[in-house]
């Protein structure tokens, strides 16, 4: 099987599930079943802002969704059915170290709803914890090779976060250690990860402020004939302006493909909607559009 996917992929993620449970709704584990049901209904509302823009021009060859099984699962098997893409997550949701799910049944719950894409989001510092990292590469390596053994599609969101030491050297300023550590790190990540035995055929990059930033790293992921595997942008939660200038500046390097963009997209219609400041109607449009408008900005810039 080659290693990659390099056509245009737009991802809408909405896997998040800590974050909704305590960020959106103030909730704690465990959940009650009405808890539950009331998360996997908002996500809907994201589906159907999502079903809306394809309907309203987004290519649906290249439209995808990241949904997560625990609120997400009619969702998986709905968008399965209507021939989107799909991608689910693998990881435990809201942990610094990577570790499966479901354990180590993690199998069983890939092929239940045979996603086009599994997904892991994994912080890993190549200059942090020796002995985490390497905790976590052999998790992975045993998912990739899963993976590749059953010929289905690997995406990995990677996340470089700082060192105390890192940022104490940068004054804890953030900005400077995402524009001047940060992009060799990622590198370094990459080089380490795939070393290991980790095949990723999507990896899900944080934004890059630099266009070289951008080659680097697509020179990194397609390293020694991997040269079918594609980078896509994530927004980071960040704000409109600052996503645009990020995927405006990766749309320009051949290799990345398209983007995951989720808070940015839905975060504040599904806020103002539960609050019962907007119809659901209103919510689905608004969803709608910051998605098309990440679509159409992506294709422009890349043009």
């Amino acid at each position: 099987m080659t290693i990659g996917y390099d056509k245009p992929l737009f991802v809408l993620p909405f896997d998040h599930r800590a974050t909704f449970s305590k960020n959106l709704f103030g909730w704690h584990e465990p959940l009650s079943k009405e808890q539950t049901a009331e998360i996997a209904a908002a996500k809907q509302v994201i589906f159907d802002g999502f079903r809306a823009a394809v309907a309203n021009g987004v290519p649906k060859d290249h439209a995808g969704i990241l949904v997560d099984e625990e609120f997400g699962a009619a969702i998986l098997e709905e968008a399965r059915r209507e021939g989107f893409i799909t991608a689910c997550p693998a990881e435990q949701s809201g942990h610094d170290e990577f570790d499966f799910e479901y354990g180590q049944d993690f199998a069983r719950h890939i092929e239940r709803f045979d996603p086009t894409f599994c997904k892991v989001l994994v912080r890993y510092n190549p200059e942090g914890d020796r002995e985490l990292n390497r905790r976590q590469a052999a998790r992975l390596k045993q998912l990739s090779e899963y993976l590749r053994g059953s010929n289905r599609l690997f995406m990995f969101e990677l996340l470089v976060p700082p060192t105390p030491t890192e940022l104490q050297n940068l004054a804890n300023d953030k900005k400077a250690y995402d524009l001047r550590l940060r992009p060799a790190l990622v590198i370094q990540a990459i080089h380490e990860l795939q070393d290991a035995g980790v095949e990723a055929d999507v990896w899900k990059i944080e934004g890059l402020d630099e266009t070289e930033d951008c080659k680097h790293v697509v020179a990194a992921a397609r390293r020694s004939g991997r040269d079918k595997v594609g980078c896509i942008i994530l927004g980071r939660g960040e704000d409109d302006k600052k996503v645009r200038q990020w995927l405006t500046t990766a749309a320009k390097v051949p290799g990345f493909i398209g983007f995951a963009v989720g808070r940015t997209t839905f975060w504040e219609p599904l806020v103002n909607f539960l609050a019962k400041k907007i119809t659901r109607e209103v919510a689905v449009a608004e969803i709608a559009a910051a998605y098309q408008s990440w679509t159409d900005l992506f294709v422009k810039a890349r043009e």
